[in-house]
This record gives C-alpha cells, sequence and structure tokens, in this order.
C-alpha cells in the first residue's frame, strides 16, 4: 500500500549471523525449547529450533514458507531448494545441503555460519539466513529462547473501505488496488436506499465544490484501480432477512445497483451483510444469501462487474454464511475477523489468536486463498498491531488484506502499514 507516502522496505539483515553468548556447545537441552515468534505471532513448527555449536538453527521449510517462499526436498541428495525474493524484490535461488557448510544462492557460493542439520525429518539452518537472503528482520533472545522474525514487505492486493467520513483522506486512493464506496444501506424495512436511513453514515455523499462522487470514482478508475459501490445491511430489525426473502424487495435492490454500478463507474458491488444465522437457522439464512447473491452475479456480470462479499468470520456468533458457496459466485470474500467479545473489547487491538483461527476455519471450508483477504479495522488497531494482522495475511498467502477505513489512518498507522504491505502492481 503506498498510499501516497513514501513506500518504505522492510528493515535490512540485523546482523551477518546469529550467535548465542556463552552457550554450551551441543544442542539445547529438552525441556527448555526454543520457540519462534513471526510477525508478533506464534508460529508452531513440526520441529523446534535449537541451539548449537553457539548458533541458533531453525527449521527452514516453517519458516520459509510463512514467509512466502517455495521449497523442494530432494530426500536421496539431502538437499533443499528453496526460491523466493528478498527486501528490494530480488529473485534468490537457493540450495543447501545437509551436513555442507556452504549454500549456493543463485549460482554463488555463501558461507554458512553452521552446516543444515536433519532432525525428525525436518532441516534446521541457521537463523542468520533468513536475514542475508530474504530480507527478514530476525532476532535471538537467549533468555526467554525466542526466534523473533519480522517478515520483509511483500506486494499484495489491497481494498481500502471509502466510508463515512473518508474525504480528507482520500489522497490515500492511489494506494489501493480496490476501492469499496460505502454510499448505500438497506433501511429498517428492507428498502435499498442512498440515503442514512438509520444512523450508520453510509449514504451518498455531497459534492465538495468541484470535487463529487462521481468524481471521485473517476480518479480510482483512471489509476487501474477498481471501484466497487458497497452496500450495508444489517439485521437487528431483519431489514436484511426482508430484503433477501421478499422477492420485490430483492428484485428492486438488485436492479438499484446494477443500475448505480453501471451510471456511475462502478466495477464492482461489494455487499456487506451482517448478523444472519444469529436469528434464525443457519442453514436457511446461508441459503437466501446465497440466492440473493447468486441472482446479483447474474444480473451484473454481462456488464464486467464484480462481485464481493465481506463477512463475519466463522468464529463468531454469526453462522449463516456458506463460505465455500459464497467464494466459488464471487470474486472475493473479505473476512471481517474483528468485532470479538465485549463492546468495550471490540474497541481494542483484536486477538491475534482468534484472527488466526478465523483464517484457518475460512481456508478449510473451502475458500481459496487467493479469494480471500483479511480485513483489520483502524478503529480497534494502532501502528503496533496493524503488522500483526498483515503477517497473518503474509502467512497464509492471502490474496491481500482490507482496511476499514480511510479517514482515521495515522501516521504512524501508514508507515506500519507501508513496512508490512505494498499495492500490487
Amino acid at each position: 500500500m503506498t498510499l501516497s507516502w513514501t513506500k518504505k522496505l522492510a528493515g535490512t539483515a540485523l546482523a551477518a549471523s546469529i550467535f548465542v553468548g556463552a552457550a554450551a556447545p551441543g544442542a539445547s537441552a529438552a525441556g527448555s525449547a526454543v520457540t519462534i515468534v513471526l510477525d508478533r505471532v506464534p508460529l508452531t513448527a513440526s520441529v523446534p529450533p535449537i541451539v548449537t555449536q553457539g548458533a541458533t538453527m531453525v527449521p527452514f521449510r516453517t519458516i520459509a514458507e510463512a514467509l512466502g517462499i517455495s521449497v523442494a526436498y530432494d530426500a536421496a541428495a539431502k538437499t533443499v531448494r528453496a526460491t523466493g525474493k528478498d527486501a528490494q524484490g530480488t529473485v534468490k535461488d537457493v540450495r543447501l545441503k545437509v551436513g555442507q557448510s556452504f549454500a549456493a544462492v543463485n549460482g554463488a557460493k555463501e558461507t554458512l555460519s553452521a552446516a543444515p542439520v536433519m532432525k525428525n525429518g525436518s532441516v534446521l539452518i541457521p537463523l542468520a539466513f533468513f536475514s542475508r537472503q530474504f530480507g527478514a528482520q530476525v532476532d535471538w533472545n537467549g533468555a526467554t529462547k525466542t526466534v523473533t522474525i519480522v517478515s520483509p514487505q511483500r506486494a499484495m492486493r489491497l481494498l481500502g473501505f471509502y466510508a463515512i467520513s473518508s474525504y480528507d483522506q482520500r489522497d490515500l486512493l492511489s494506494g489501493f488496488n480496490e476501492v469499496a464506496f460505502g454510499w448505500s444501506q438497506i433501511d429498517d424495512n428492507g428498502v435499498f436506499t442512498l440515503k442514512d436511513a438509520n444512523g450508520s453514515k453510509w449514504r451518498w455523499p455531497d459534492a465538495a465544490g468541484d470535487v463529487t462522487p462521481e468524481s471521485i470514482v473517476g480518479d480510482v478508475n483512471a489509476q487501474g484501480s477498481r471501484a466497487y459501490l458497497a452496500i450495508l445491511a444489517m439485521d437487528g430489525k431483519r431489514q436484511l432477512t426482508k430484503v433477501l426473502t421478499d422477492k420485490t424487495l430483492r428484485d428492486s435492490s438488485i436492479a438499484q445497483l446494477h443500475e448505480l454500478a453501471v451510471d456511475n463507474g462502478f466495477g464492482g458491488i461489494l455487499l456487506d451483510f451482517e448478523g444472519l444465522g444469529w436469528q434464525d437457522d443457519p442453514k436457511v439464512a446461508k441459503a437466501q444469501l446465497n440466492a440473493y447473491v447468486k441472482q446479483l452475479v447474474e444480473t451484473v456480470a454481462p456488464d464486467g462487474i464484480k462481485v464481493s462479499l465481506a463477512v463475519p468470520p466463522p468464529n463468531s456468533a454469526y453462522k449463516g454464511y456458506d463460505y465455500a458457496a459464497l467464494a466459488k459466485m464471487a470474486d472475493e470474500l473479505v473476512l471481517m475477523a474483528y468485532d470479538y467479545g465485549t463492546d468495550a473489547e471490540r474497541k481494542k487491538p483484536q486477538p491475534n489468536g482468534l484472527v488466526d483461527q478465523a483464517i484457518k476455519l475460512t481456508l478449510d471450508s473451502g475458500v481459496r486463498k487467493d479469494k480471500l483477504l483479511l480485513a483489520l479495522n483502524l478503529d480497534a488497531e494502532n501502528e503496533t498491531t496493524v503488522g500483526d494482522k498483515l503477517g497473518l495475511a503474509k502467512r497464509y498467502g492471502l490474496a491481500g488484506a482490507a482496511v476499514w477505513r480511510l479517514g482515521i489512518f495515522t501516521e504512524a498507522e501508514k508507515a506500519a502499514v507501508n513496512a508490512s504491505v505494498v499495492k500490487k502492481g
């Protein structure tokens, strides 16, 4: 996400090699296991790191794949081949061999601080190698026996929400591949409207001098990004259920969405339909939403208009979402993995463990990772915690990330986002 401020690459390697002061020869003793933390979130490995001969040795495949590096192992030759990019975007083709104290990097010989070792079927290599070759920031804390890794900046698809009061940060629009304009909603009677019918502030905005809603959409299109018309519908007063089940309301909302998209240059429609499956049988709610999405896609697809959905996470109270079916019909799902706990807790940084679980459950439901964007809520996160969530999006190889919303970015949050991700070209 360049977001109109200077792109910052991830920091360079912390050191040429990571050694443990006064470490005893041989591997660290069992009972004092070394742990791995990637982007401030624990990373589970089938084989834990070890400290041997003064070097911190880490499981290559576990960390490499979490950093988006392709890994292949030749058991007969006991060699590992890895292909990935460093922080500057340079492709690295790396070959290592168990027991051999040097590696081949793009054909050139590189000396290792320790030879790779095999342990319980996994190849372990010196931690510093990830820093030198792939741009990850690495650190070793001998007191806590913790390996800390910060992933390098990665290009991915970025979606920004422009809603409520985003006008003052419209200069950030160029940093997104997609922009969802929250300018429509379903009112309490299940009727589609461009007015703020219930205090949500999702409405078609007024012009500000020469700057009009249409001109803002036009600017997004001109930069090669895709503009989405986003529609909000809640179900606290059964208004969403009304529009899903009443044919007249359903047909009218779809027709108006289609017309607005065509007439105003929107290349997509994003449904933010919330609250399903809490008051009704989840199976019934799933079928109703699936039918709506199917009809919408069939209506707008001939005009090249895409359909996306912002969905609550599977580990929420709302069970009326058939993630696999929705992902097959829609172009992408935006996973709103937040709003956990009490009202007070929802305003604080969201628990990384629950966000991690939400991603796993969504992928396990049958959603392809190249169709899934992880959303983060800047009303709750801060400049320290946004990197945690973006790190999880990178760890699982998701298509990208979405940010709620323009208008509330702080300078520190801009810098933190830029350090982790950049708009995919």
